[in-house]
């Protein structure tokens, strides 16, 4: 080709790509204001709630599809003092930490690091039952469904008593069973934290490792932790409460269950939560897919019978535990939730798969701010659905004619 043809080209090239017809940009779907309304009413709310329990102080994060609609932190870290919470104080909390247990081993089952079939004792030997044959069936799903056949909170006076997880599993033997696995729900923490253990022993690494490298810093999450001494030397920490009715009382941060991160050594900001919730709505695939996490919510076994603390939720008609997840369902909707108490802080997290819709309390004292914010938040967000609905609907239409 020489010059001539050469510049021919590029300029017929050039002409017709200039006078091909583009799409025009689609325009971005304005704000629902039938969301707004919402979580402006439900904040409202939330805040009078907070005042009225006389709740120290709280954290709050709500997500929907992949945005933060609302993000702040309420009150002050300490009782009777002008420290305000901001979305980057640290509080403890509590048995959320098992979600974020089940979702890092959900993260080595992609990896190929482990199986859910995989059998307790190949690789923790000293996890023994007084079934020696139960012993060898009891695998990864069982452990992290609280259905291994052991009574409830089997020695969890041990894990708060300080003891190492793997000692206490030398001592299940000793405890008479009340099912085969699979078949009872019964709460554990010191059975549920030899996923821990598990995990130390694949990755050849320590407990907080793990969690640093694979989820903490992926997820981009700097102000949460898995130990005691990272929390305390923390300057943004929410401190926790005892008491009630307004009378709060400082309590000392305890060392109990940093013995047990699985079940409930975790440490985390409001802002933390909030990409948290991103990564449980489906939103961050390159850490965890939705086909792994469609596991680890999938409805394992029932507990309706120790969980009459549902019974007055709205959209609640069944609770089951999935992996590391209480799943609460109707004929229509599944809701996937924790709660934590730990050390006198309290903590809630619920998201809603279908509507891509997500929230996270964190408080620093038990008030009766975090029995009622899930609830709530449920009840105003199902006056409101069919209106946010039909607003999305409407727009994406007009986008679609645009």
């Amino acid at each position: 080709m020489n010059q001539k043809t050469t510049i021919l080209f590029f300029l017929l090239i050039t002409f017709f790509t200039c006078t091909i017809p583009r799409a025009p940009t689609p325009k971005p779907l304005p704000k629902n204001p039938h969301l707004e309304v919402f979580t402006a009413d439900y904040v409202q709310t939330f805040q009078r709630i907070l005042e009225q329990t006389k709740t120290p102080g709280a954290g709050l994060v709500i997500v929907k599809d992949t945005s933060i609609l609302y993000l702040s932190g309420h009150g002050t870290k300490a009782a009777f003092s002008n420290d305000s919470v901001d979305v980057n104080t640290v509080f403890r909390i509590g048995s959320l930490s098992k979600g974020f247990a089940a979702v890092l081993a959900g993260i080595l089952v992609e990896k190929g690091a482990l199986k859910w079939t995989d059998k307790v004792n190949q690789y923790i030997p000293e996890f023994v039952l007084k079934d020696s044959l139960q012993s060898e069936r009891v695998n990864l799903i069982h452990l992290l469904s609280q259905s291994s056949g052991l009574p409830y909170h089997a020695y969890t006076n041990l894990v708060e008593a300080g003891l190492d997880v793997r000692q206490i599993a030398s001592k299940l033997k000793t405890v008479n069973l009340i099912a085969k696995e699979g078949e009872i729900y019964a709460y554990q923490n010191a059975a549920y934290s030899l996923i821990g253990a598990i995990m130390e022993v694949v990755k050849e690494d320590n407990l907080s490792q793990i969690f640093q490298k694979e989820l903490f810093n992926p997820l981009h999450i700097g102000n949460t932790s898995t130990a005691y001494e990272p929390f305390i030397q923390g300057e943004n920490i929410a401190l926790p409460h005892r008491g009630g009715n307004g009378n709060w009382r400082q309590r000392p941060i305890s060392k109990k269950y940093y013995n047990a991160i699985p079940a409930g050594g975790v440490n985390a900001s409001i802002a933390d939560m909030g990409q948290w919730l991103q990564l449980l709505l489906g939103n961050r695939p390159e850490i965890i897919q939705q086909k792994t996490l469609d596991q680890i919510f999938e409805p394992r076994i029932n507990t309706n019978n120790k969980n009459r603390y549902f019974h007055d939720w709205p959209m609640v008609e069944d609770a089951f535990y999935g992996l590391g997840w209480r799943v609460l369902t109707n004929a229509q909707d599944t809701l996937i939730y924790h709660g934590g108490f730990v050390n006198g802080y309290r903590g809630e997290i619920l998201i809603h798969p279908k509507e891509k819709l997500g929230i996270c309390v964190l408080t620093n004292a038990p008030s009766a701010l975090a029995n009622q914010a899930i609830p709530t938040f449920l009840k105003k967000y199902a006056a409101k659905r069919d209106s946010i609905h039909a607003w999305t609907e409407r727009h994406q239409n007009v986008l679609m004619d645009y």
